[in-house]
């Protein structure tokens, strides 16, 4: 079986770089040591390529390139770290509550698991670093996939004896049952942030739900893992490329309305409309409690904020329609002032301007992308 693996796929998983994770799990978890199973590359190329390659197409279906890869990468580390976490934490869990393998894995695991994968999301949501279904989907998929690596490595090593058969219901079935369920987790967070922007941490809970349920019920069906991985390849990733579609196509008319709208306000801004909104006059009466001067820094801040989150729309358009992305001047200096101009104003008077200011996530987000593509 050892001898009917490509020999150049042998060579690279016999690579230093290949066997790191596995190394470290022999360093980390109890009862891994010895030579690597003369099977290890074919069943973990088999536990593996499944999820990995999904995630590649979802990445290059998407046409506004909105993730960087190397937070995707980053997301995928962070999947993993997650699956090791869990090995202990289950350990705690079975020992503590006494229970069987399999009342855990059908009921207990679900819970631990998703809760770990969706900390790292939840992290990302709260350093606005998604802004849109479609970079949710993909990174709720990395952190998944990441989960579902560590894992198969895992149980690669452990169970050489598995087989091929096992190792497609693997790949097929549970490392694309965990990269699901969080891409779900994600979606769902994201779609309750748009609608709901001050929902906090309630705005987690039904993703989370709904993640554990899918998990806990692909789990009931551990007796029959063909059953459960063909509803797996049929459901999931069908559903998954269907929001992806519809997300994409939100993300292009929300570009164009919130571009028009921007253009608006800045035209607005510079033939001195703005300062008779709603806003403006709210803007204005803050001089009574702060300063003049301030509430000059105010109206100049956000005529710079508006001029970069156009100038970052206008990118995310280009990258839509194939066109070089690269900004026609570095962004630092506009950034420096923006940076300059909060410390000015002040926190006090940054916290009540505001919610008058209405500023979406997505704005932040497009801000977010831009500061860092002028590294």
């Amino acid at each position: 079986m050892a001898n009917s693996t490509p020999a150049p796929l042998q060579q690279i998983l016999n690579s230093p770089w290949a066997l790191v994770p596995l190394r470290f799990l022999r360093r980390t978890v109890p009862g891994l040591s010895g030579a690597m199973p003369p099977n290890f590359p074919l069943e973990a190329t088999l536990g593996l390529a499944p999820v990995l390659l999904y995630l590649a197409g979802l990445v290059y279906m998407d046409s506004f390139k909105l993730v960087r890869f190397r937070t995707i990468f980053g997301m995928l580390l962070m999947g993993a770290f997650a699956a090791l976490l869990s090995y202990f934490i289950s350990g705690f869990v079975i020992d503590g509550l006494h229970l069987d393998f399999s009342t855990y894995s059908k009921f207990y695991a679900p819970f631990v698991e998703e809760g770990l994968k969706a900390l790292f999301i939840i992290w990302l949501f709260s350093r606005n670093r998604i802004g849109f279904m479609v970079d949710a989907a993909i990174l709720g998929l990395a952190v998944g996939a990441g989960f579902s690596v560590l894992e198969n490595i895992y149980y690669a090593y452990i169970f050489p004896e598995a087989s091929v058969g096992i190792w497609i219901i693997r790949g097929f079935g549970t490392a694309l049952m965990h990269a699901g369920v969080t891409a779900v987790f994600a979606i769902s967070a994201q779609t309750l942030r748009e609608r709901h922007a001050h929902m906090g941490i309630w705005g987690f809970i039904p993703g989370f739900l709904a993640a554990a349920a899918i998990h806990s019920i692909f789990n009931q069906f551990i007796d029959y893992p063909a059953y459960s991985a063909a509803a797996t390849i049929i459901a999931l990733p069908l559903a998954l490329l269907f929001l992806f579609d519809k997300s994409e196509h939100k993300v292009h008319d929300w570009l164009i309305h919130d571009y028009e709208s921007h253009e608006h306000l800045l035209e607005d801004i510079r033939n001195g409309n703005f300062e008779h909104s709603e806003a403006g006059r709210f803007i204005t009466t803050l001089a009574a409690r702060f300063s003049k001067k301030v509430v000059t820094d105010i109206f100049t801040y956000i005529k710079l904020h508006t001029e970069l989150v156009l100038r970052a729309e206008k990118l995310l358009l280009a990258k839509e329609q194939g066109k070089p992305a690269e900004p026609a001047k570095p962004a630092h200096e506009s950034f420096r002032q923006l940076h300059a101009l909060e410390k000015r104003i002040g926190r006090a008077a940054m916290l009540l301007v505001w919610p008058h200011l209405k500023f979406s996530r997505q704005e932040l987000w497009e801000l977010h992308q831009l500061e860092v593509q002028k590294a």
